[in-house]
């Protein structure tokens, strides 16, 4: 599944590649601030604060219709990415308390994103993510298990780039 993703993402199949994921996503990747060791716990925003993405399923896909409307103008010309997803870990996970407590699968994978535009501008990203999936719902196209908790955590806390319109 993650390395049909990450070519999926490579090929710029964008709508495909929302097709692993769940209607009631949660897509984050927090910003981080250099902190002294025994304040660690505070270099990474919580969920209220800043973030590089804040999304849901139905802000991804607004953003697709955009790269495919002609209107995302950081993407035109497109770039050329290559994602490598490594040191994958799954363990089964119970999320929630009670009666709304579902068990799931909670997959931590390691990435680089290589990422080319114009004749000169490159761009690396490197960090992890840790997604929650659970199985398809009965009768729905696509993969079989579908995330719907993605966080990323990119190992920059300064953008360098001049945007960041890759997808992770």
């Amino acid at each position: 599944m993650y390395y049909d993703e990450a070519a999926l993402l490579d090929e710029g199949r964008y709508v495909d590649w929302l097709t692993h994921f769940d209607e009631d996503l949660f897509y984050w990747a927090p910003t981080r601030t250099n902190r002294l060791r025994r304040e660690q716990a505070l270099s990474i925003s919580d969920e209220d604060g800043p973030a590089f993405y804040d999304e849901t399923y139905d802000s991804l896909a607004w953003r697709i219709r955009r790269f495919d409307s002609g209107m995302a103008w950081a993407e035109d010309p497109p770039s050329r990415t290559r994602h490598l997803i490594t040191n994958l870990i799954a363990r089964h996970v119970t999320v929630g308390e009670g009666a709304d407590a579902v068990e799931a699968l909670e997959v931590r994978t390691n990435f680089y994103v290589w990422r080319t535009r114009l004749e000169r501008e490159q761009d690396q990203f490197v960090g992890t993510r840790t997604d929650l999936l659970r199985p398809a719902k009965d009768g729905e196209d696509g993969p079989k298990w579908k995330v719907f908790d993605r966080r990323i955590l990119l190992d920059i806390n300064v953008l360098n780039s001049k945007n960041i319109s890759t997808f992770f």
